[in-house]
């Protein structure tokens, strides 16, 4: 299976630049996988879709504003940091993506805000990643709020005027470098309808990472080395799920994270644990779902692992078909663009 067998043609004018005013005002592919039925609503049609019994699965992650901008204090030199994760049991130690890295080897000092937070580059790692250890006065998520801007994705040219647009109504727990994006449709008034429905609403966590947009740089895609996130799913989500499974509902993922975490945390038989982990599982056609029925997504970039992971779904040739009248009918594609839901 090649990488260049996921590769479709986008003309640049169709990558959304920016949020629309009404979150649920997206259009809505809907894409039936067994037949490759087509048909084009709007999101918030989403409700007519769901049936009394499903589970829709929410990614409660928070995205931090963790993109900093600073200097080298020995040579002034503009620097750019973006936060990955935290290190457990290392107090102030972040994984990050460092530009220029060159320039930032083990021991280089960085000042963010005339010193308001300062880094120490403490070593290098895989990927070419900086471990910096961060040390300031007070509290850090309040520093990070004053003096980080948001890490819009590199084909996002626009500057976000609220921050509030690249979260989700839901989001609960800060941890993320990018919007778990097909969650960005929804508003409250949207999820009271579903919940009125009759349908179940379960929420877990996943962080997610730059891996995302890292792309896939081998032919042979089974060579690819996903990137690692963490994920959690309580005991109250697991057993909800599995209640679903067991009575004949169907687990309805919103977007790719909340599928990477079900699928990370299901047994063999499918049935969902709780607990925390980091999972780097890489779902590409010829994958067997254990636990997701139905998906709702935005459309992917190409040749990325998150086209292949909707194949594995829905199959390479149906969502090739989808993408192209995608772009026929002129969808709007990527974080803020429309949606898809595969059933």
């Amino acid at each position: 299976m090649k990488t260049s067998d996921f590769w479709y043609d986008l003309p640049r004018e169709l990558i959304a630049q920016d949020p629309l005013e009404d979150r649920s005002s997206s259009r809505l592919m809907v894409l039936d996988r067994q037949t490759g039925q087509l048909g084009h609503h709007v999101f918030r049609e989403i409700v007519d879709f769901l049936n009394p019994g499903d589970c829709l699965v929410i990614n409660n992650t928070r995205v931090i504003p963790a993109r900093l901008i600073g200097v080298k204090e020995d040579t002034g030199a503009a620097v750019e940091v973006l936060l990955l994760k935290r290190i457990p049991g290392r107090e102030s130690v972040w994984e990050t993506l460092v530009r220029p890295g060159k320039k930032c080897r083990p021991g280089a000092r960085l000042s963010f805000g005339d010193g308001l937070l300062r880094g120490e580059v403490a070593e290098v790692v895989e990927d070419g990643n900086r471990l910096v250890r961060f040390a300031y006065d007070g509290v850090f998520e309040e520093i990070l709020d004053r003096l980080g801007q948001m890490p819009l994705p590199p084909y996002i040219t626009h500057e976000l005027k609220d921050r509030d647009r690249y979260q989700t109504v839901y989001a609960k727990y800060d941890g993320s470098a990018a919007a778990p994006t097909a969650g960005l449709h929804f508003t409250e008034d949207l999820l009271d309808q579903i919940r009125e429905k009759g349908v179940k609403i379960a929420q877990l966590t996943l962080h997610v990472g730059l891996g995302t947009f890292r792309p896939v740089k081998v032919e042979d895609v089974t060579q690819h080395h996903m990137h690692t996130e963490h994920c959690m799913i309580d005991g109250q989500t697991a057993a909800l799920i599995n209640e679903t499974k067991r009575s004949g509902g169907r687990v309805v993922a919103v977007g790719t994270t909340s599928c990477r975490t079900l699928e990370s945390m299901a047994l063999e038989d499918g049935t969902v644990r709780s607990g925390e982990m980091d999972t780097s599982i890489f779902i590409y056609p010829g994958y067997h779902f254990k636990v997701m029925d139905a998906l709702i997504t935005n459309f992917h970039l190409p040749e990325s692992t998150l086209v292949m992971l909707v194949s594995a779904f829905a199959g390479k040739e149906q969502i090739m078909n989808a993408y192209a009248e995608a772009v026929k009918e002129r969808y709007r594609f990527f974080s803020f663009g429309d949606a898809m839901f595969i059933h």
